[in-house]
């Protein structure tokens, strides 16, 4: 029987660790899981209406590759709010989520050998992007005891001659961790000095608490050497929709559209008329603050419920995800997730599926109900009861010894 010759890069790339856990769960009867990124709210009615209403129209046929005029303006009018400033005819794209964002960033940008600094621990499509597009992957890890927090130190150690890009994620995923003005603008600094270019995926820009966003490429002279990718997952409950933007520099958005209009011909029409009601309607600010205010309820109970436990959090200031460290109960990462599953029926991301520096942390998305966090939160407090009761308990003789 014939058998087509496979991509060796496809073929060693590992599955997501999000997806695996996300299969396995759904599978087990009464299994209930903190491990998937997505919002618990509906998309708001008026924006399901309004695409009902351009069906109804009849305005289902291929938009300009780009997306259409309207929501790229409205996409450059929205980021002024972070005092982003672009020209919506040709410093905007419309794309099939900020995911497909980060492909054709990488494809537009990277030739084979290029380096691309990868900050970790990161969303679990950055690796497999820079290596499809031939470039190599070098990480740049965070620590908890900088909060997660890109650091100029870990930046400059792995800078070398080959190094064409840093692709960053603030709010991150998964990690909640932010950037601030001042983290930024030393990052700014260095990436100005090593002629690097920046792709900042802000696709949470919206969810922070207590502390408004800044992109990197509000700084001087980062506008022209950073492409923002963001979109409406997130922030207006619209996962289904696959539905996001890039802006940057007119050059760098026009050959990522090259490959767009080869790849996906243009965004779903529908969803961008959806996308269009979202940013324009007035009462987007109530709905988004609606939300945020939910979400940040639910992020001090889950941050307060590991505390008790006596695991260590580095409190999340952005996204909607916790990621407390289980090194002290002396088991990895996969080996807490599968057990933890196994016997508690609750599933949760281990945290090296973000990269080899999540190890020694699970990711736990705060983006359910109360109700279901509640009920998850009691039982991984038995489960680490039991693990810790079972770990004194094997101590015990070594001391009567």
């Amino acid at each position: 029987m014939y058998k087509p010759t496979i991509s060796d890069i496809v073929k060693n790339m590992p599955d997501s660790g999000i997806k695996d856990f996300f299969d396995v769960a759904n599978s087990l009867d009464g299994a209930l899981s903190l491990g998937v990124g997505e919002p618990d709210f509906a998309t708001p009615e008026h924006i399901r209406d309004a695409a009902v209403a351009s069906i109804r129209r009849a305005d289902t046929k291929y938009t300009d590759n780009r997306g259409t005029v309207e929501l790229r303006q409205a996409v450059a009018e929205y980021l002024e709010k972070f005092d982003l400033h672009y020209h919506g005819s040709d410093e905007v794209l419309i794309t099939m989520g900020a995911s497909e964002g980060i492909d054709l960033a990488l494809r537009t940008l990277i030739n084979p050998g290029d380096e691309v600094l990868v900050t970790e621990p990161c969303y679990v499509s950055y690796e497999p992007c820079v290596e499809l597009c031939g470039g190599t992957v070098v990480a740049v890890g965070t620590k908890a005891s900088d909060r997660f927090r890109l650091t100029t130190a870990g930046l400059l150690e792995k800078i070398t001659e080959k190094t064409k890009v840093l692709l960053m994620s603030f709010p991150n995923n998964p990690t909640g961790a932010i950037m601030e003005k001042e983290d930024l603008e030393a990052v700014a600094e260095i990436v100005k000095a090593h002629d690097i270019f920046v792709i900042s995926d802000e696709i949470y820009a919206e969810l922070t608490y207590g502390k408004k966003h800044i992109s990197i490429a509000s700084l001087p002279g980062m506008a022209e050497r950073t492409l923002v990718l963001n979109g409406f997952s997130k922030a207006f409950a619209m996962t289904g929709w696959r539905l996001g933007f890039a802006a940057g520099p007119k050059d760098v958005i026009f050959y990522m559209n090259k490959i767009h209009q080869f790849t996906t011909m243009s965004a779903g029409t529908t969803s961008q008329y959806a996308a269009l009601e979202a940013l324009k309607n007035p009462v987007r600010e109530a709905k988004l603050g609606h939300m945020r205010a939910e979400y940040d309820k639910r992020r001090e109970r889950m941050v307060r419920g590991f505390l008790e436990m006596g695991l260590d959090v580095a409190v999340p200031e952005g996204a909607f995800y916790v990621f407390p460290s289980v090194a002290s109960l002396g088991m990895s990462s996969q080996e807490f997730c599968k057990r933890l599953l196994e016997e508690q029926k609750v599933a949760v991301i281990p945290g090296d599926a973000f990269g080899p520096c999540g190890e020694g942390y699970v990711r736990c998305s705060y983006a359910y109900s109360e109700d279901v966090i509640c009920k998850c939160l009691e039982k991984i407090a038995v489960f680490v009861r039991e693990v810790q009761q079972f770990r004194q308990d094997a101590l015990l003789p070594n001391v009567r010894r």
